[in-house]
């Protein structure tokens, strides 16, 4: 634990509070900016004695549970947080959940991007952003209920599961779906989400609660891709996968090789777009 430095980061974290930013009054007699002491020591609920031997470099180690109120009561951001954490030597609180806002300069990139098929999925294996050229190849994902946008629930409840074991691509695709969704779900222990559709799924498929029971994890990287669409007809592709840290999500990406069949499909994709969209 360095005690100084986070006796130092208190106090700076403090100065920079208004009252009002916590709905407390600010009053005319405040001789420092920010909040006092014993109002962060209230905030947080814990005595002001405790707070103030934590600001003086002197306090004993703090737990996670004092962390965790210190960090709401100062309002931190998550690197802001994970910084306490460490100079406690504590490891940060797992985040509670996989988070569903997707960062505009993400939509931003898909709306460019009008000659590859592109989507962002959350940690939960949902589909929270695409672009026209994903709905034409994959399905009309806006014409979907949002708890419908989850390619696990959508491989291993559809029509292409069955041809596990027979289709390396097929095969290789479910088993990489488990094991990432089994490494968010370390990630997000807490998240009902995760392990609501864990159980729902393993409760439809008997094929996905097995591979789950293997405890495989791993985290979803590139990949080729092969599909037929109903319109275009075959098309292999590089499937690319872009990571998003800070909200814990992927930028999915399919292209094709041009000279190749596929990428002459791909073009005449882009020319018929949603107008004759398939079943992926």
């Amino acid at each position: 634990m360095d005690r100084q430095e986070m006796a130092v980061f208190l106090r700076s974290r403090r100065a920079r509070i208004r009252p009002a930013d916590v709905g407390l009054p600010g009053g005319t007699r405040r001789r420092t900016p920010g909040l006092r002491r014993e109002e962060v020591a209230r905030l947080a609920g814990m005595s002001v004695d405790y707070y103030i031997r934590l600001e003086q470099g002197r306090g004993p180690r703090p737990s996670r549970q004092i962390l965790g109120a210190l960090a709401r009561a100062l309002r931190l951001t998550d690197d802001e947080r994970a910084y306490l954490h460490g100079l406690a030597g504590e490891a940060p609180e797992p985040p509670s959940g996989p988070s569903q806002d997707v960062p505009p300069g993400i939509v931003h990139l898909l709306e460019r991007l009008d000659d590859t098929p592109a989507y962002v999925l959350s940690a939960r294996q949902d589909i929270i952003a695409w672009n026209p050229l994903a709905a034409a190849l994959m399905t009309d994902f806006a014409a979907m209920a949002p708890q419908d946008r989850n390619v696990v629930r959508w491989l291993f409840t559809g029509p292409d599961i069955e041809r596990y074991g027979a289709d390396e691509h097929v095969t290789q695709f479910a088993r990489g779906l488990v094991a990432d969704l089994r490494a968010a779900f370390g990630r997000y222990p807490g998240d009902a989400g995760i392990a609501g559709l864990v159980a729902e799924v393993a409760g439809r498929s008997a094929l996905f609660a097995r591979l789950w029971d293997e405890g495989e994890v791993g985290v979803r990287r590139g990949s080729r891709k092969r599909m037929r669409h109903p319109v275009v007809g075959e098309l292999d592709m590089h499937c690319d996968v872009l990571y998003v840290p800070e909200r814990d999500q992927r930028v999915v990406l399919y292209t094709t090789t041009p000279g190749t069949p596929s990428h002459e499909a791909m073009k005449l994709l882009r020319v018929v777009g949603t107008q004759d969209l398939g079943i992926r």
